[in-house]
């Protein structure tokens, strides 16, 4: 890594990878925007092998911060609210460096090395594949769900306006992908059911996409909680108006540079309705029984609720 790399803040990166990525699929085939690693697809323009084998030996700290999602259920708002709470309690300006575990060069395990505490991650990674030292630090987890249905809308349309991501013609070309698995990071269901066997773990907490909606306030100190910031009730109050939806997405382009818009869409709880067909509903009722149902994690997703019509 050169001096000038070294020197650049964590939101110059960031930015330039926002333009790098883009710029690389240009180039790329449909096929090409897609790699596979240990029988998990992923996108070819932000993650590589490389980066996967080095992460392997990527040493956690006990004080690290770590926010897991399947695609599309909220991350870079999550994001967000975290790097505007260390704000409020270290006074530095939040940064928007490469924070997804797995996107980037395998020359970022340095730069995170060497980061000072505490350091906040993301990632979209299956338990499994989660870097082992994150496990065995039992670094604090917080696990965002999201309802199926609306996960699957939303990653279509991120799909379509994200040219990192395999585009489709139509929504049914990419139902069938998402219903059987074949987009990047593999199956909703698989995911979800691998994390929740995890969620009695002491350092893990799930809360859901719907329920910070609904009650976002709550679920800000809920968050606080959890990690050990201890934030006055004014600086929750300045966290919660910085970083509703509606303000990351009016402020998106200054934080995810041009392609901002796509990563801050609608945000909305029921979006599924307006593309769903009966039959496709039916089809993920059936996945969400067979895989879901009666577990923890099913029961906090609330589906009946939010995936009936």
């Amino acid at each position: 890594m050169s001096a000038t790399e070294e020197s650049k803040s964590g939101q110059e990166r960031f930015l330039e990878e926002m333009k790098r990525a883009p710029a690389e699929a240009k180039s790329k085939t449909r096929e090409e925007l897609v790699m596979i690693y240990k029988d998990i697809s992923y996108p070819s323009c932000v993650c590589s092998e490389k980066t996967f084998q080095a992460l392997e030996s990527f040493e956690a700290r006990e004080d690290d911060l770590l926010i897991v999602t399947y695609p599309k259920c909220g991350t870079n708002w999550v994001i967000g609210i975290l790097h505007e709470m260390l704000f409020c309690i270290n006074g530095k300006k939040p940064t928007k460096d490469p924070v997804i575990i797995e996107f980037g060069k395998p020359e970022k395990v340095q730069i995170l090395k060497e980061a000072s505490s505490p350091r906040l991650f993301a990632t979209h990674l299956h338990y499994k594949d989660i870097p082992k030292s994150f496990l065995e630090k039992k670094v604090k987890t917080l696990l965002i769900l999201r309802n199926p249905k609306d996960t699957a809308v939303s990653y279509f349309h991120f799909c379509n306006n994200n040219p990192v991501l395999p585009s489709y013609d139509s929504w049914d070309l990419f139902f069938d992908d998402y219903i059987n698995g074949k987009v990047c990071y593999g199956s909703f269901f698989d995911h979800n059911l691998a994390w929740g066997e995890h969620m009695n773990d002491e350092n893990i907490m799930a809360i859901t996409f719907e329920d910070m909606k609904l009650d976002y306030a709550m679920n800000l100190k809920k968050i606080a909680d959890f990690f050990g910031l201890s934030l006055s009730e004014e600086q929750l109050k300045v966290t919660e108006n910085k970083t509703t939806f509606k303000s990351m997405k009016d402020n998106s382009e200054d934080t995810h540079g041009k392609q901002g818009s796509a990563f801050f869409r609608k945000g909305e709880i029921g979006d599924w309705k307006n593309l769903f067909t009966e039959a496709q509903s039916k089809e993920v009722d059936a996945k969400f029984e067979q895989h879901l149902a009666g577990t923890k994690l099913g029961e906090k997703l609330n589906y009946k609720k939010y995936c009936e019509y």
